[in-house]
């Protein structure tokens, strides 16, 4: 079930991203560290609504944060439409629950989130070092878009965005 994450689900959440954050590290992936994200963009996240949960056996078991935030490295990369989006930022599962679909159950939900918030537009990006999620936006038909430089990383990030049709909805 997913639901809007509530302030008493950060230990929750923050339990996650630490596991996260020691997997992301045994593949080189250095894309969240001890400085991001932290509890407070998620107590943010939850003070706006933006942030949504996974509840699977009365355990809180993944996390996304979809809004219309475009960070400003987006601005001039080369992105199809000039329209109203929403953008999928720091979504993650916790490691005991992997390879069960959850991924790709809060890649559903931001779908259907955007369209019932009319909008048919979603971008977002991910570390380039971050083989995981890069091979989740592909399976879910967002189409990479380019390379930016954010936020003092080494390597670049990739950008993806995806086209929704009203209709019908595709994530494999």
């Amino acid at each position: 079930m997913i639901r809007e994450a509530i302030m008493e689900d950060i230990k929750d959440i923050m339990e996650i991203i630490k596991q996260t954050i020691v997997e992301m590290s045994t593949y080189n992936n250095t894309q969240w560290d001890g400085n991001y994200p932290q509890e407070e963009d998620f107590a943010n996240d939850i003070r706006k609504g933006d942030l949504f949960v996974v509840e699977m056996e009365g355990k809180l078991v993944g996390l996304v944060c979809i809004n219309k935030i475009e960070p400003a490295e987006y601005n001039g990369l080369n992105w199809s439409l000039n329209e109203d989006v929403m953008v999928v930022h720091r979504m993650a599962v916790n490691s005991d629950y992997r390879r069960r679909g959850i991924g790709i159950e809060l890649m559903k939900f931001a779908d259907e989130f955007a369209l019932k918030n009319n909008i048919r537009y979603l971008k977002t990006d991910t570390y380039s070092l971050n083989t995981k999620m890069n091979a989740l936006f592909k399976k879910c038909g967002y189409d990479f878009i380019e390379e930016m430089s954010f936020l003092g990383k080494e390597k670049p990030f990739y950008c993806y965005e995806k086209i929704l049709n009203f209709k019908l909805l595709r994530c494999l």
